[in-house]
């Protein structure tokens, strides 16, 4: 008789903590990164009233006699399945489409999260604004290029936006050219004095700049002056001495200035260049990419300044052509910019931060890093849509998103809760039902007690 008022008891406490779960469910469903909660049941210990007994050559086996004791709580589970995407439209709101948590810091105190409403204290620092958590990730730095790069191999740091800082001036060290220089054009011979007349040219112009940011318009102007062969010479504005080019090939001299003002570009019959030389030294250039160094000096300045023009590789494509149709001029890239300030940035789905500066120029500032977790429903719950981690949930996998199992980020947009509402209500309809059939148990044994109590009546 008592059992059966034990078995009932356990039936109302574990069904009002499965209505506890569901309720803290149905409290988070419009909780950023919240994902739903789950209890599963199982039954208790079974006293056994008697044992099984096997066949025997006359009888039969018999099965055990037990009665069960009740039940418990077998799992909470949180379950990590995918909660739909609300677009913000505010760049520091982060949403992981896939596996992955974000990772914030209090010092050395890691914490892990899916809600990714992040922003950026005056520091420049990107945290959680509501806890003040710092973001992980890792920040670029400048290689022996001058490139900013971001090595996510490294340990994670605080990632800090630098908005509306400085970017130092980059002198130009490189220009590439993709052009097309009309066959059809009449050979154009020098005169006396062996100059060329300019209005003859083909002529393509870019601004390039000085190590302190000026801006000086560097000028090739081409001309035929044989078969399936060119003539060019350069002008660079604001240079104190003419500009010299250099093949940097067999004997020329680099970073001197060598008294050839002209080079010549040899081509096959079939329109690619297929070789550049000095005009005035035995350096030639007739395989794999196809440059020659511009040499200059800025008034004021006693070192020579040097530019790398990029015609193209020896027999493709790629750089300068000669076919024919109508010349163009057009010198597609060069990579040095004036000072400038950084004005935004924008995160793409690999977390990687680009910083966006008011001289045109573009660079990466840091890379946002993403956990994943072997078991993450072993993580252990620690407020605020954190997560640390557990003896059970493993170490967490560190990296960059979009490799290796990890989701992609997406900016601007935020992860919604993962409750379902509809079966968060029928789970509370099926709970409550459980819990007034554990209740009846309990009344009904009592008045079999209170049955057996009267006997002595």
């Amino acid at each position: 008789m008592m059992r059966s008022l034990f078995s009932g008891v356990s039936g109302l406490k574990n069904h009002q903590t499965r209505m506890d779960v569901i309720g803290n469910n149905i409290s988070n469903v419009n909780t950023y990164g919240y994902k739903t909660s789950r209890v599963t049941f199982q039954d208790m210990l079974s006293q056994t009233i008697s044992g099984a007994a096997k066949p025997e050559e006359n009888k039969g086996g018999v099965n055990p006699k037990q009665v069960g004791l009740g039940m418990t709580i077998a799992s909470i589970d949180r379950i990590f399945t995918q909660g739909s995407l609300q677009t913000t439209g505010n760049q520091t709101d982060l949403a992981i489409s896939g596996d992955g948590f974000f990772i914030v810091a209090e010092g050395d105190k890691k914490y892990y999260t899916r809600a990714g409403t992040f922003g950026l204290d005056k520091n420049g620092s990107l945290v959680n604004p509501g806890n003040g958590l710092k973001v992980q990730g890792w920040m670029a730095a400048r290689n022996e290029r001058g490139e900013m790069v971001v090595n996510s191999s490294g340990t994670p740091e605080d990632i800090i936006i630098p908005i509306f800082s400085k970017i130092e001036a980059k002198e130009t060290t490189l220009v590439r050219y993709k052009c097309n220089l009309d066959s059809r054009r009449s050979i154009v011979p020098p005169n006396a004095t062996g100059r060329m007349r300019a209005s003859a040219g083909v002529t393509t112009s870019m601004d390039i700049y000085d190590n302190q940011g000026n801006t000086h318009r560097l000028t090739l102007t081409f001309w035929k002056t044989g078969s399936n062969q060119w003539t060019a010479s350069a002008a660079i504005t604001g240079s104190s001495t003419p500009v010299t080019l250099d093949v940097p090939a067999g004997g020329g001299q680099q970073n001197q200035l060598n008294p050839s003002t002209r080079i010549n570009l040899r081509f096959s019959p079939d329109g690619r260049l297929i070789s550049v030389a000095d005009e005035s030294s035995p350096d030639e250039l007739n395989s794999g990419t196809l440059t020659v160094n511009a040499n200059y000096r800025v008034a004021g300045d006693p070192n020579v300044r040097t530019v790398e023009l990029n015609l193209g590789k020896s027999g493709l494509l790629e750089g300068i052509t000669q076919f024919s149709s109508q010349s163009t001029t057009k010198a597609i890239e060069q990579n040095g910019y004036g000072m400038g300030y950084m004005e935004s940035f924008n995160i793409d789905n690999s977390g990687m931060i680009t910083g966006i500066y008011s001289n045109g120029t573009k660079q990466f500032i840091g890379q946002t890093a993403l956990a994943v977790f072997t078991n993450p429903q072993g993580l252990t719950a620690a407020g605020e849509n954190l997560f640390e981690v557990s003896n059970n949930s493993g170490l967490p996998n560190i990296g960059p998103a979009a490799q290796a199992g990890r989701g992609k980020i997406i900016a601007g947009s935020l992860e919604m809760s993962n409750v379902d509402l509809a079966e968060q209500f029928t789970d509370m309809i099926v709970t409550q039902r459980g819990f007034q059939a554990n209740s009846r148990s309990i009344t009904t044994s009592d008045q079999m007690l209170q049955e057996l109590l009267s006997l002595k009546r």
